[in-house]
């Protein structure tokens, strides 16, 4: 634990773990700590890092006027008691490297994490971060045998807002008024949907042409990778971070947000036994519905083509545990 004795063990009823201190994982606890959602425990493997960021970020509540409890540690027993455990740890995309690159080094990291995480918060829901996400959420709900709507995935929000900046950048408009929807899994081959993508209510197929949309697209589904290219040594976390955020906020705010997750299908799209990306309704109760939208018969197919990739990927990475 970070070494602060006059600090008071506790500020709100809320608690919210994060696994990994990298730049996602710490970037996540500023966000929570600084919009005064819940005190926040740090978890890593590397001893004094996260002690030491917990502590600099405490630091900062003078300025920042939050007065959430921030704990670093490398120990699992400080995170007992957690309303929401939020998995970031594992390895991050270096340039020419896939989401899919990362099966091998993160499976074990995920899968230790949640055993870890659930068995000291077996009442918390449980939000995956990791890259390959979709995968990387079955085989932690695997882990842990937790009720699958309490299992779920960050990267449809990630992938919405990405989609959504885009289209208002493209159009000259505010952010705000701009709503996106993004399905699949968090690769390649995910499905933005431009007939459910509005600006104002009206849909961007009146507003763009064709070919603008699918550069937009195609922007969208390389969104990770262009920062990775640009970056050279790390991938994108500010972005990441917030929409991990917004997920934290939903839950224990119980907000009910409409928004899109990877979430846990038992024959909604005709598909089953899966965590792809697809709307929810998220709240105190986790998934609390998987909303069906009427798809085309070719956002269908592309959306089972993006479900058979991140199937073959946990079938991969099952083999890879000795599953």
């Amino acid at each position: 634990m970070v070494p602060y004795p006059n600090s008071p063990i506790a500020c709100h009823d809320n608690r919210v773990s994060v696994i990994g201190g990298g730049r996602v994982g710490s970037t996540l606890v500023q966000r929570i700590a600084e919009k005064n959602l819940a005190d926040v425990v740090l978890l890593d493997i590397v001893p004094g890092m996260p002690q030491g960021i917990a502590l600099d970020l405490l630091e900062a509540r003078g300025i920042e006027g939050h007065d959430c409890q921030i704990i670093g540690t490398n120990d699992y027993a400080d995170t007992a008691g957690s309303d929401v455990v939020v998995i970031t740890a594992g390895s991050p995309r270096k340039p020419g490297m896939s989401r899919d690159d990362l099966l091998q080094i993160n499976s074990k990291i995920v899968v230790e994490a949640a055993k870890n995480a659930s068995a000291k918060s077996p009442d918390a829901m449980l939000i995956v971060v990791t890259n390959p996400l979709d995968v990387m959420t079955y085989l932690a709900w695997q882990a842990t045998d937790l009720p699958p709507h309490r299992v779920m995935g960050m990267a449809g929000v990630l992938d919405s807002t990405r989609f959504r900046t885009f289209i208002a950048m493209e159009n000259g408009v505010s952010v705000a008024d701009v709503n996106a929807v993004v399905l699949g899994g968090h690769g390649d081959l995910m499905v933005p949907l431009p007939r459910y993508s509005t600006v104002s209510g009206v849909p961007i197929t009146e507003l763009m042409t064709p070919d603008r949309i699918e550069a937009l697209i195609e922007r969208t589904r390389r969104g990770g990778a262009e920062i990775v290219e640009l970056m050279r040594t790390g991938s994108a976390y500010f972005a990441p971070a917030s929409s991990a955020c917004l997920m934290v906020e939903a839950i224990l705010h119980n907000q009910s947000r409409q928004i899109t997750a990877a979430a846990y299908l038992q024959g909604e799209y005709g598909l089953q036994d899966i965590f792809i990306g697809v709307p929810t309704r998220l709240g105190c109760r986790g998934i609390e519905k998987i909303l069906e939208l009427k798809l085309t018969d070719l956002e269908l197919s592309s959306l089972k083509i993006s479900a058979e990739s991140v199937r073959d990927n946990i079938k991969k990475a099952q083999g890879m545990l000795g599953h």
